[in-house]
């Protein structure tokens, strides 16, 4: 729903599974006077719990979402539990649900607010749903008119979410070309299942968080649908509702019908139902807890195949995923999102209330991932991303990112691409004009959104000063562009002694902007500054500022008055300890001599990595155990040697940070000679990132 409709309103919304009697004060009380939308979540267990959320939300619009089975031991029946959750609805104007669900309570089925979905709903009537991975197409009925979407999912859960979404929309009076448009851009969202990479060439779909039949039928849909062809193993626990044998019986049943030809049953009541399986499944396993599981556990029972765990909380299945991980090169890049946006904020302090911030994404956000740093920089209502060249623009919009995007080196090559994908040019000579130009005179397209480039100094991209003239005419007669901002580039303005200098470049930049608000007659963009710039030239701030390296914790202003903490935290383990006697080299063409008997660690990165080479020889040092100790010899493509004489309580397996809060990137720059970007941006692709809020 947020995805849906983010474009239309500012939204609130519960934060991940925020929906109980706690979760849901925290989601509403994060509601602020800016939102104009809130989306809530509100899940009961038990009698008597809806109505104190229902004082908590009182939501205008009530969505019923899937009655399912889940916490059925909480009440007497299926219509007792349909007529508490109704309590939430009590003075919603509209309530959207699945006409099917209305048959169990006759009495809520009269209710003249309800807008109903389904083959016999009454506002949006279901006449077809396709299935064609990896997409869904529904057809429906809408007031007598035939309508349809497309979703890129096939799974039920997804298409019956997409459905309540869609009722929600055209009750909104959302018309029906913008939902079909954004039913084909939606992405999956992190829930409770989730697929990754396992060992032995297997795939983990990971649903450790609840086990109800109602789940498990979405998640055994889930598993045929990811397993296509290949072999399946279904791992389940006790469920965590019912202990009748009916009710394992079905399951064994549903496990069969899945197509899964290994089935591992984990608790006292699925061995006391052992036969239910046995009977129906080829190859049945049954252990009494999750220990026992893994005591027993054997990596080379399990290849080439796709697995779903399926536990109760209690049983704390996240034991056995973690044996199914892939051990990964344990080299990675973490990413602490929440950092990110409080040195967004920091930096808002300095902003004026009215100037738009461009967050720059370029270069992989500066080697921290681009499209999980531009969806946090989206949620927090950043203005504008850049990214240097159009194919880190796709991407993002893949990703679902919806918000304005410059792209500051566009080729002729990339033009369809600029123009399938919403992305908005930087134009930095008449050349790269007058093609784009003719591009859009060719398409037969009008406005579209561009940004000139200045080049009042950096003389790298842009229109010089005696370009201006010529350049405000070409833009005055013409339609085909809408400029969305016009800007230059500081070359110093983290500098003090080129003050003098940066306020030159000011002034030639405004002097070339009144030139183009005479010529063009209606208002655009103006932006010079950049991360320093922003603390240090406050007053050079006009209606828009580019931030770039600060967002990542680098201070450029280097005044140190910023509270900024940094975002990426680069590190990696120890491989290998030894003892080596003085004399002795280290690493290739011997550089490394030992001057005294010493302790040499080997650590899984090198400059294949982004561990510089410039970095070996003593000239730079790594953080372990509280302490920084040496690079020793020659960094290696995939491995590095350090001196850690004198730590006695090192031991293979360690943490080693590379950079991150105990070893600033600055300073490891400085090591090398060069700027903190260069570091930062030198991180492989190779190098898992991970990303976590605190």
């Amino acid at each position: 729903m947020y995805q849906l409709l983010h474009e239309d309103f500012n939204i609130v919304r519960s934060p991940k599974s925020y929906n109980s009697q706690i979760g849901v004060p925290l989601s509403v009380w994060q509601a602020g006077e800016e939102h104009s939308l809130g989306i809530f979540e509100a899940g009961i267990s038990q009698n008597g719990e809806m109505e104190a959320l229902q004082e908590l939300i009182n939501p205008t619009i009530g969505i019923l979402t899937n009655l399912g089975e889940a916490h059925n031991e909480g009440f007497a029946n299926p219509e007792e539990k349909l007529t508490e959750k109704w309590k939430l609805f009590k003075n919603a104007s509209t309530i959207i649900c699945n006409a099917d669900t209305l048959l169990l309570v006759p009495a809520i089925a009269v209710d003249k607010r309800i807008k109903s979905w389904g083959r016999k709903g009454s506002f949006l009537k279901i006449t077809a749903i396709n299935k064609k991975a990896p997409f869904t197409s529904i057809d429906g009925l809408h007031k007598g008119i035939k309508i349809s979407i497309t979703i890129p999912f096939t799974d039920n859960a997804s298409i019956e979410n997409a459905i309540s979404c869609w009722c929600t929309l055209l009750h909104l009076k959302i018309s029906t070309e913008t939902i079909a448009t954004r039913m084909d851009l939606l992405r999956t969202v992190e829930m409770r299942l989730q697929l990754k990479r396992a060992i032995n060439n297997c795939s983990v779909i990971n649903d450790s968080y609840s086990n109800d039949i109602s789940s498990l039928e979405i998640a055994l849909d889930f598993l045929q649908q990811q397993a296509g062809n290949q072999s399946s193993s279904v791992i389940l626990s006790d469920l965590g509702e019912s202990t009748s044998s009916v009710a394992y019986d079905r399951v064994a049943q549903m496990v069969a019908f899945s197509r899964a030809q290994k089935f591992i049953g984990i608790g006292p009541q699925m061995q006391l139902y052992a036969d239910h399986f046995s009977k129906q499944i080829s190859r049945c396993y049954f252990y009494s807890t999750v220990e026992d599981f893994k005591q027993h556990f054997s990596f080379n029972k399990f290849k080439d195949e796709v697995i779903l765990l399926k536990g109760a909380r209690t049983f704390q299945f996240e034991q056995i995923d973690l044996l199914f991980e892939q051990q990964m090169h344990q080299t990675v890049l973490e990413v602490n999102l929440t950092a990110m946006v409080q040195n967004l904020k920091e930096y808002q302090r300095y902003v004026k209330p009215e100037t738009k911030i461009m967050a720059m994404v370029k270069a992989f956000s500066y080697g921290s991932g681009s499209a999980e740093v531009a969806s946090v920089l989206q949620f927090h209502k950043v203005d504008y991303l850049a990214v240097a060249y159009a194919d880190e623009g796709v991407e993002l919009r893949k990703s679902g990112i919806s918000m304005p995007i410059m792209v500051m080196n566009p080729e002729v090559v990339t033009f369809q691409a600029l123009v399938d994908y919403n992305l908005e040019p930087e134009l930095y000579s008449f050349e790269i004009l007058k093609a784009f130009d003719a591009y859009l005179l060719e398409e037969g397209m009008k406005q579209f959104p561009v940004h000139i480039k200045l080049d009042t100094g950096m003389h790298r991209l842009g229109f010089e000063k005696d370009d201006v003239n010529k350049l405000a005419t070409l833009l005055k007669n013409n339609d085909r562009f809408i400029i969305k901002s016009v800007f230059s580039h500081l070359v110093a303005s983290d500098d003090p002694t080129h003050d003098s200098f940066t306020r030159q470049q000011v002034s030639l930049f405004e002097a070339a902007c009144q030139q183009f608000e005479i010529a063009i007659r209606y208002p655009f963009l103006k932006h010079v500054s950049n991360s320093a710039a922003i603390f240090r030239h406050p007053v050079f701030q006009f209606n828009m500022v580019r931030l770039g390296i600060g967002l990542y914790g680098v201070d450029s202003s280097a005044l140190g008055t910023l509270n900024l903490t940094p975002v990426a935290t680069f590190k990696t383990t120890i491989a290998q300890i030894r003892k080596v006697k003085a004399g002795e080299s280290i690493g290739y063409s011997r550089k490394g001599i030992l001057e005294k008997d010493s302790t040499i660690a080997t650590i899984r990165v090198g400059y294949a990595d982004g561990f510089s080479r410039r970095l070996g020889n003593w000239k730079g040092q790594v953080f372990i155990k509280g302490q920084l100790v040496p690079v020793i010899g020659n960094v290696c493509m995939d491995m590095t040697m350090i001196d850690i004489t004198g730590i006695e309580d090192a031991k293979e397996g360690d943490l080693v940070e590379l950079f991150g809060p105990n070893l600033p990137v600055q300073q490891v720059a400085a090591w090398c000679d060069t700027i903190p970007y260069e570091i930062m941006t030198s991180v492989s692709h190779r190098v898992k990132r991970v990303y976590y809020e605190e």
